[in-house]
C-alpha cells in the first residue's frame, strides 16, 4: 500500500489520469492526497470531482481557494471569473451530490503514524499543529453545517461586518484562517499577508511562509500547493511544494509519502 500525494488539478482531468497511470495507481491497495483546487481554470473539472469523489476512502483532498469559489458560486455569493471553467460542474445532475462531497473535505490533514500534514497553501508561523488543527476542524464545521452559505459570505463578502450570527472579532479570525489555510504565501513573523504578490520574490518585510526558523511547525513534514511560481522548489527538504503548473501548461506532480520521490507528466491540456 502506498500513499501518493499530487498537486493542483484544477479540472486537468487528462493529466491526473496519466499521472495515476504512471504511478501504477490502485485505489484498492493506494492511497492519493490531493493538494487543493481540484477545479477550475482546466477543462474538466466536472470529470475530476466525480473521478475523485468516486475513491470513496482512497482519497484524502483538503480544499483549496478554487474549491472554495466554486462552493460560493454554487450559493450565488460569488459570481464566475474571466477564465473560470466551472459552467459544467454547476449545470450537472449530480452537483448537489459533489459539492456535499466537496464541502465535506478538510482545510488540513495530518496524518500521526506518517508524521505529515497536508494544507492547499500553507499554516502561518504563528501557528503551532495544535493551533492548526483547531482552526481547521472549526471551518471544517461551520462548512459542513446546513447553514454553511453564512460562512461562505463571511469569506468573500467585502463587508465582513454584516449582520450574522457571529460577532465581528469571530468573522475576521474565520476569515483570517480561511485565508492562511487557502491563500497564503508570503507573510512576516506575526502572520500578516501579502495576499497581491504571487511571484517567487518577496518584498519588503514579508518571506515565504515557510522559512520562518522560530515557527513551531519548523521540522515537521508539510506538503501543499497553490504556488505554481514556486515550480515546486522551498529549498527545504521537509517541506514539499507540489503546485507545479499543470493548469498553465507545465507539470503534474505527485510525491511518494513513503520515499518522497517525486513524479512528473507533462501536461495533458
Amino acid at each position: 500500500m502506498t500513499a501518493f500525494a499530487v498537486g493542483d488539478i484544477q479540472g486537468c482531468y487528462n493529466s491526473l489520469r496519466y499521472l495515476l497511470d504512471k504511478l501504477s495507481f490502485d485505489p484498492e491497495q493506494d492511497t492519493l492526497w490531493v493538494a487543493g483546487d481540484m477545479v477550475n481554470r482546466g477543462p474538466d473539472s466536472l470529470k475530476t470531482l466525480r473521478f475523485l469523489k468516486s475513491l470513496n476512502k482512497s482519497c484524502i483532498a483538503v480544499l483549496g481557494n478554487h474549491d472554495l469559489h466554486l462552493l460560493a458560486v454554487a450559493e450565488g455569493i460569488r459570481k464566475q471569473k474571466k477564465g473560470d471553467t466551472l459552467k459544467e460542474v454547476l449545470a450537472a445532475p449530480d452537483i448537489d451530490e459533489l459539492l456535499h462531497w466537496l464541502r465535506h473535505c478538510p482545510f488540513l490533514h495530518h496524518n500521526k503514524k506518517k508524521a505529515i500534514t497536508m494544507v492547499h497553501a500553507g499554516i502561518p508561523p504563528i501557528w503551532t499543529l495544535a493551533q492548526a488543527k483547531k482552526n481547521a476542524k472549526h471551518l471544517e464545521k461551520l462548512l459542513q453545517d446546513d447553514s454553511y452559505p453564512e460562512l461562505l459570505k463571511i469569506l468573500f463578502k467585502s463587508d465582513c461586518s454584516s449582520n450574522s450570527q457571529f460577532p465581528l472579532a469571530h468573522k475576521k479570525t474565520l476569515r483570517l484562517a480561511a485565508n492562511y489555510f487557502t491563500r497564503m504565501r508570503f507573510c512576516d513573523s506575526n502572520g500578516h499577508m501579502d495576499l497581491n504578490n504571487k511571484s517567487n520574490t518577496a518584498s519588503g518585510a514579508v518571506a515565504p511562509w515557510y522559512t520562518f526558523k522560530q515557527a513551531p511547525m519548523h521540522n515537521d513534514t508539510i506538503i501543499f500547493g497553490h504556488w505554481a511560481a514556486l515550480e515546486g522548489k522551498t529549498g527545504r527538504v521537509n517541506i514539499h511544494a507540489l503546485d507545479t503548473g499543470c493548469v498553465w501548461g507545465k507539470t503534474l506532480t505527485a510525491i511518494n509519502l513513503t520515499t518522497f520521490k517525486r513524479t512528473h507528466i507533462e501536461s495533458r491540456r
